[in-house]
Formats: structure tokens, sequence, C-alpha cells
């Protein structure tokens, strides 16, 4: 099965975004208890979830009963958001072939193919929100409203 690679900051901001969307309560989440639930350490976590709180997709609140939970309604985020906040890049004009960069001016033999594929993630990633994200939220016990 073909499969996709994002940098770690991306796949861990995907997989704590995605775990957030399936909460099934009001209660802010702690960055402990999202840490364990997603198996991403916590220090790196807090960095993620700044870059998050940073572009609007996550709430952070301090103190006794303070957590993350998403800034707007899963329905209004896009996975594109998510890549874009976590500094996900997109290199249009990378060339898979091995010449550096192409073009439609300058094609390498994979140029086309490789367009229509980069459209079509891209078109996906726009189209997909949090509210497509399908599952059981993971928790750790009794740790939801743990300080952040």
């Amino acid at each position: 099965m073909l499969s996709l690679k994002f940098n770690r900051t991306t796949e861990y901001a995907l997989r704590a975004m995605a775990n957030l969307a399936l909460q099934r309560h009001d209660r802010p989440m702690t960055a402990k208890a999202l840490s364990k639930a997603t198996d991403i350490p916590q220090h790196y976590l807090s960095k993620i979830m700044k870059k998050l709180v940073e572009a609007g997709l996550v709430m952070s609140q301090k103190g006794h009963g303070g957590g993350f939970s998403l800034g707007k309604p899963n329905n209004e985020i896009p996975f594109l958001d998510i890549l874009v906040a976590s500094g996900y890049e997109s290199h249009p004009n990378r060339c898979v072939y091995g010449w550096g960069e192409c073009n439609n001016e300058a094609p390498c033999p994979l140029h086309d193919s490789w367009v229509e594929l980069n459209d079509a993630f891209k078109e996906w990633a726009m189209k997909k929100t949090l509210m497509d994200v399908r599952g059981h939220p993971v928790q750790a016990p009794g740790d939801a409203t743990e300080g952040v």
C-alpha cells in the first residue's frame, strides 16, 4: 500500500488534532493527558500546540480545569490548515525525476503525473476536515482536568 510520509512535527500535529476532535466532552484536555493519549513527548507536544494555538486551530486554557480544545468546530478545520500550521511545506516545482526543479515550461518525464498527484492531495487536504476523523478518543483515565 502506498503511504504519504510527513515530517514528525506534522504527523504529531495531525495526531493531536484528531484526538482533540474525537473528545466527547466539553472540558479541555491537559497537555499531560494529550501527550499520553497520542504518545507524543510532552515537551515536543507543547511546541506543536503553541503553533496550533497561534494558527487559531486550538484554544489553550491555563490553570485548574485548563488544557487544550479545538479553536473552531471540527467541520471548520481542514487538514490543510493543520499541515500549514505544523510547518508542512509543499514544493510544487520539486522534481521527482532528479532534475532539482521542473515546471510546465521545462517538464521532466514525470512532471505531468506528479502535478496531478500534488493537485489531488491539495484538493483532499482542503476538502477533508476533522469532522471526517473516526474512531474513539484515547485518553488517560482521570487525566482530563489536570493543569496544563
